[in-house]
């Protein structure tokens, strides 16, 4: 069970990417706070000085005594949820970077890979990984092997359920709006429980409608309309305030007669049944998105973590390493039968504080006859020659 604390700094990242995120994108989106935030919180463990200081600050931990526990909690307790998977992985190149051994024995339980330093064979193996975790829904590692990538710490999660009350197909033709004039593929419900919409008249972002609609699993999906014009960041963030409890909300059985809220319309009607309902419509939709995490270094709680000119996590290795790139892919997909939804999210790093750069690396075997030469450097005199058939064997024992 995550604590509260937790929970709330997960859900505080997630409102401040709405802001950021949202608010940027001229086409739709979707992003996982709860995949990215598990991933910086192992980093923090293993962080010192400024970059760890931003870390916590970023996941809302301060000062918090062990960042590497309340990562792996966020991770066991979604893999535990029925109807989401998760899991993490750690590929490094063991001849440059040793993992320090409590560090990584702390990891929640996932996959141990090494990089060849072949950037072809090791994004296969990634992207297969990435492919495998999402059952396809994610087909490719976000973060790119180069060759100066030498550690990669990723998390996959995919989240599925199932409507206990499918969704009729249909169409919907908007009668106003920036949707106006298209006919969509339109999923209609109607049940008897009408507190399953509630409106929050007064929240942050003005008047907002959340409409729940339940799994068989567990899970859920609260879909947000705010007044016409309000950007989407603050719909999102209005009702993370409204489902965390920071704001007042009427259930659907309470709502006054009329335009009681944004997209609700509350009337009466001749019916079959004297029965109340609840009808939801919404269109079928499909989101996919790709998020640079560089690009907002102080929400993540990177700017330092990315300066290359020294190390900044002596906790995970001696070797000094600094943040190269962070990415997560994530896709999610409404239908008249369910919800899916897709993340991964990985961190790459390199060295940090001493120059890097490729260099040739050779090895010379002699393990067939092959003859030698003694020679006097300063004369070149040959003082002794010889061709070798038989070596030494080895000795029974080690030296």
């Amino acid at each position: 069970m995550l604590d509260t604390g937790t929970v709330r700094g997960v859900n505080a990242m997630t409102g401040d990417w709405a802001r950021a995120a949202v608010g940027e994108a001229a086409e739709g989106t979707v992003f996982s706070a709860a995949g990215v935030w598990p991933l910086l919180a192992l980093l923090a463990q293993g962080a010192d000085g400024p970059a760890r200081r931003e870390l916590e600050a970023a996941l809302g931990i301060e000062g918090a005594d062990s960042p590497l526990a309340s990562g792996r909690a966020v991770i066991e307790a979604l893999a535990a949820m029925d109807g989401v998977a998760a899991a993490t992985g750690l590929w490094t190149r063991p001849d440059l970077v040793p993992v320090r051994a409590a560090w990584e024995a702390a990891l929640p339980p996932g996959v141990r890979g090494e990089l060849t330093g072949h950037p072809e064979r090791d994004q296969a193996e990634l992207d297969a990984w990435a492919s495998r975790c999402t059952r396809g829904e994610v087909a490719r590692m976000p973060v790119p092997v180069t060759p100066d990538t030498v550690l990669v710490l990723a998390g996959a999660l995919l989240l599925e359920t199932t409507w206990g009350v499918p969704f009729a197909e249909g169409w919907l033709e908007p009668e106003r709006g920036p949707w106006q004039g298209r006919r969509l593929l339109g999923l209609h419900q109607t049940v008897k429980d009408l507190d399953r919409v509630r409106v929050a008249p007064h929240t942050a972002a003005g008047p907002l409608t959340l409409a729940e609609v339940p799994g068989h699993n567990g899970l859920a999906v609260h879909l947000l309309l705010g007044a016409e014009g309000t950007p989407g960041g603050e719909v999102l963030n209005a009702g993370l305030a409204a489902l965390g409890g920071d704001c007042a909300t009427v259930p659907g059985s309470a709502l006054p007669f009329g335009e009681s809220g944004p997209g609700v319309s509350v009337c009466e009607a001749t019916a079959w049944e004297p029965d109340p309902t609840l009808t939801i419509c919404t269109p079928r939709f499909t989101v996919r998105a790709d998020h640079d995490l560089l690009k907002r270094p102080e929400l993540f709680g990177l700017r330092t973590a990315m300066d290359a000119s020294r190390g900044h996590f002596p906790g995970i290795s001696p070797t000094p390493l600094a943040v190269s790139s962070g990415q997560q892919t994530m896709t999610a997909g409404f239908s008249a039968e369910g919800f899916k939804a897709a993340a991964v999210s990985a961190v790459g790093m390199g060295v940090g504080g001493v120059p890097w750069a490729r260099s040739r690396q050779i090895g010379v075997r002699f393990d067939r006859p092959f003859g030698f030469l003694a020679v006097h450097r300063a004369s070149g005199l040959v003082l002794a020659a010889g061709w070798v058939t038989d070596p030494d064997d080895a000795p029974d024992r080690p030296w």
